[in-house]
């Protein structure tokens, strides 16, 4: 008797609720990407372009990846998805967009204005990377590499290690990005997209550090590459070394980082930093004795410290601060109101100690 009045319950609670709740996947389009352009009229503020997946019938018979584009121009991207539905007979599914696009026009403006509702969504917060695009976002969401499988997503395979790996790639997720953005003591920093001048190749080696109120920095291959080794541990570190008569090129393996903030008095008096690299001589301009290690050792370090003292200063001076050392600072005070406008009063004119400490294990195979 229990039994029955419990399924009399449950028919009751049904028949009250929707039957259109579910789409079927066949009434679903997956957005892929989302790009984010300032308006080119004047009734607009944004212009939002979706990359959407077409589904295909066979992979293997697909020769090149198939997409389709919805653009639209409004006030506010809320505004220009909802128009945008409308350009379409199926549901606009967000679950798959692993790439957020912004102008880097819109890095001089306020960001919260139009970021906030990507921060909102929960379906795109936790897996999407967010990237500046060179010259638009339009350009390089239509931009297909050639010899991509019909599946293939080029832009998600630069981030997180899923594809190539390079310490020219710097790789942050959209809710990383949010929380460095609005956290005390860091700056979020987040690569740029381009194209070659044909449209056919993407290219991800420069990056940009971002802070609110002040104009974000474009950091150059090279210095991408020193913040990426150094933050991230990233391997495949290369340099040369270029003296009178001596040409190397060098391959670090490994690349670890400490770093202490020094206080006195509860104020900060300096920055520490420890970098330790490993790696071999992967080319030279002559025969390089095993027994002269340590003399190539001392030139790397020298040459290794000189590039992240210029990383450093060049961050110092537009004070900005992606490695978080600001962060380092508060974790180790009390909580004062005031404990965080004392780092930005020192942080400009902070002394950085940059110790480099290289350990080659070999000449390379050829003596």
């Amino acid at each position: 008797m229990a039994h029955l009045k419990f399924l009399t319950i449950i028919l009751v609670i049904t028949s009250f609720l929707s039957g259109c709740g579910f789409k079927d996947i066949d009434n679903r389009i997956f957005v892929t990407a989302i790009g984010i352009d300032p308006s080119e009229k004047e009734s607009g503020k944004y212009k939002i372009t979706l990359k959407l997946a077409i589904p295909v019938s066979s992979i293997k018979q697909e020769k090149e990846p198939s997409y389709q584009y919805l653009v639209h121009e409004g006030e506010n991207i809320e505004e220009a998805v909802r128009i945008l539905e409308t350009h379409t007979d199926k549901v606009l599914e967000f679950g798959h967009a692993k790439i957020i696009l912004i102008n880097e026009a819109l890095l001089e403006e306020e960001l919260k204005d139009f970021m906030d509702y990507l921060f909102r969504r929960g379906d795109i917060q936790t897996i999407a990377w967010v990237a500046v695009a060179k010259p638009s976002a339009e350009a390089i969401l239509r931009t297909e590499p050639k010899g991509e499988a019909a599946v293939a997503s080029p832009l998600t395979k630069f981030f997180g290690n899923t594809g190539t790996e390079s310490p020219y790639i710097v790789s942050t997720y959209l809710y990383e990005f949010r929380r460095d953005f609005h956290g005390e003591g860091v700056d979020p920093i987040i690569p740029i997209v381009e194209s070659n001048e044909s449209g056919t190749q993407l290219i991800v080696n420069k990056s940009v550090v971002v802070k609110e109120r002040i104009k974000p920095l474009e950091l150059s291959s090279s210095l991408t590459r020193d913040y990426n080794s150094l933050a991230n541990s990233i391997s495949g570190y290369s340099v040369k070394i270029v003296t009178d008569d001596l040409k190397l090129v060098l391959n670090m393996g490994t690349v670890k980082m400490k770093y202490k903030v020094i206080n006195d008095n509860e104020r900060p008096t300096s920055i520490k930093v420890d970098v330790k690299m490993t790696g071999v001589i992967s080319q030279s301009n002559k025969q390089l004795p095993l027994n002269n290690l340590d003399k190539y050792n001392k030139l790397a370090s020298k040459e290794i410290k000189g590039n992240l003292e210029k990383l450093l200063t060049t961050l110092q001076k537009e004070e900005l601060d992606p490695f978080g050392f600001g962060l380092r600072y508060r974790t180790m005070q009390l909580y004062d109101k005031g404990t965080f406008k004392k780092w930005e009063e020192a942080y400009p004119n902070l002394p950085i100690d940059v110790t480099v400490d290289i350990a080659l294990k070999s000449t390379g195979t050829i003596q």
